[in-house]
């Protein structure tokens, strides 16, 4: 669900059963054309229907983190830190086209990057991702 489909009369109502939140972030340097931004949307789309679809009743999807360097993640940590201090026990970030790490995100507790995932396609990336999703909600399947 997109944070934009709450409506302020229904959150309180809402709220306990969305406990995570995703982040989406482009990474564009801004050094791109329109259609090589209108491309990167749209891989960022098409690999966040991979999670907001199974998922409709129990995440919210953020605004886009739409520019930035990956080397510099002191920004989208704290976005991340800020969104669970309203109440997201999760936050997720997605990116499709850029290898974020764990070590710089931090305040992230699952990060999904289309372009670790390159190899798989289809059923089996769903199914990849649907397994990281589960260990984050469930980390006992761990074990």
């Amino acid at each position: 669900m997109k944070f934009s489909e709450v409506d302020e009369a229904s959150w309180p109502e809402l709220q306990p059963y969305f406990d995570t939140c995703l982040i989406p972030y482009t990474g564009l340097a801004g050094k791109e054309n329109p259609m090589q931004a209108t491309a990167a949307l749209e891989r960022l789309r098409d690999f966040m229907d991979l999670v907001e679809i199974p998922y409709k009743g129990r995440i919210i999807t953020y605004p886009a983190f739409q520019y930035g360097l990956q080397q510099e993640m002191s920004l989208l940590n704290e976005i991340c830190r800020n969104v669970k201090s309203t109440g997201f026990k999760y936050v997720i970030v997605m990116s499709s086209d850029n290898l974020l790490q764990s070590e710089d995100l931090t305040e992230a507790d699952l990060i999904l990057s289309r372009s670790e995932m390159k190899e798989l396609e289809g059923k089996e990336l769903a199914a990849a991702i649907q397994a990281k999703i589960q260990i984050l909600w469930n980390p006992v399947l761990l074990t």
